[in-house]
């Protein structure tokens, strides 16, 4: 089934109480606040979140105005005898591929990801942020153990 997602345009607003930033200049920017994932990551994600029994496949760009992004996403039900008879779709069948667009696994969450690009500069997000985070800050003593 494809489902048609509505998404708003345009940068976001740092929720402050009262608007207010206590801190350096540098970090009180309010309004002009960029989204790190990209709005087609976000259209399949408020897709997922509605449809809990159904499975993400992919997702594409129909139209756009000046205030919103329609997408259109593509689910697929995992029960379906069609869907789990057939060789090219039953590998979404499997229980590691649940919520796959909340997990940043689907097409254009990877792309949010920084895992379009194969070039120099990119050893700092295979196979994710935080595992290179995690590889580079732990301290390995192996002579000493």
């Amino acid at each position: 089934s494809i489902f048609r997602v509505r998404i708003r345009c345009g940068g976001r607003k740092r929720r402050l109480h009262k608007g207010i930033v206590h801190g350096k200049p540098r970090n009180q920017g309010v309004n002009e606040q960029k989204h790190f994932r990209n709005l087609r990551s976000i259209a399949e994600e408020r897709v997922g979140r509605r449809c809990g029994n159904l499975r993400l496949l992919n997702s594409y760009w129909v139209a756009e105005d000046g205030s919103y992004k329609w997408y259109e996403v593509i689910m697929v039900d995992p029960q379906h005898n069609a869907i789990r008879r057939n060789p090219t779709f039953n590998w979404v069948c499997e229980s590691a591929h649940r919520h796959r667009e909340l997990r940043g696994l689907t097409s254009a969450g990877r792309k949010g990801r920084g895992l379009h690009k194969r070039s120099y500069g990119t050893s700092h997000i295979r196979p994710s942020k935080a595992a290179f985070w995690r590889r580079t800050n732990t301290t390995s003593l192996r002579r000493f153990r």
